[in-house]
C-alpha cells in the first residue's frame, strides 16, 4: 500500500514537472525580439488608444469601386464569429461611435494609417483609467530612441 502511494505521488510530480516546463516553453515561444514586431505591436496598441489617424476603406470587389471610408482616430477588430468588421473612432473628448461593417465574398477593406507614429521598443506607459482610480499617467523612456 506505501509502495502504490509513493508510486502515485512520484507519477504526480512527473505531471506537475512537465506541465511546468510546457508552460515555460509555451511562454518563451510567444516572446519576440524582433523591433519590427514590438514596434507593430506599440502602433496597434497607440490605434487602439485612439492616437492613431486611420483612413478605413470599405471596398465592392464585384463592382471595383469603393463603398465608403472611415477617416479618424479609430479602433478596428475583426469579429469572424459576426462576419464584421468593428470600428469605434473617437469623435469628441469622451465620446466615441461604433460602426459594423458586414465582410462577405464581395466586400473587403483596408486600412491606411494616416500619421507617422512615434514608437520605441524601449518606451512604455501606464494608464490608469479613470472609472477605475484616480487618473494618472507614467510614462518612461529607457535607453533613449
Amino acid at each position: 500500500m506505501k509502495r502504490l502511494i509513493k508510486n502515485k505521488t512520484f507519477i504526480e510530480i512527473i505531471v506537475i514537472v512537465v506541465f511546468a516546463i510546457f508552460i515555460l516553453l509555451s511562454a518563451t515561444g510567444c516572446v519576440s525580439d524582433r523591433d519590427s514586431d514590438i514596434a507593430s505591436y506599440n502602433v496597434s496598441k497607440e490605434a487602439d488608444s485612439f492616437k492613431v489617424k486611420r483612413r478605413i476603406v470599405f471596398i465592392n470587389l464585384r463592382h471595383d469601386s469603393y463603398l465608403f471610408e472611415i477617416i479618424g482616430n479609430c479602433s478596428i477588430k475583426t469579429d469572424n464569429s459576426d462576419g464584421q468588421l468593428e470600428v469605434i473612432c473617437k469623435v469628441g473628448e469622451d465620446k466615441y461611435q461604433k460602426h459594423f461593417l458586414r465582410l462577405s465574398s464581395e466586400t473587403t477593406y483596408t486600412v491606411e494609417q494616416l500619421d507617422y507614429s512615434e514608437v520605441s521598443k524601449y518606451d512604455y506607459e501606464i494608464v490608469f483609467k479613470p472609472k477605475s482610480i484616480i487618473p494618472i499617467k507614467i510614462e518612461t523612456e529607457i535607453g533613449g530612441m
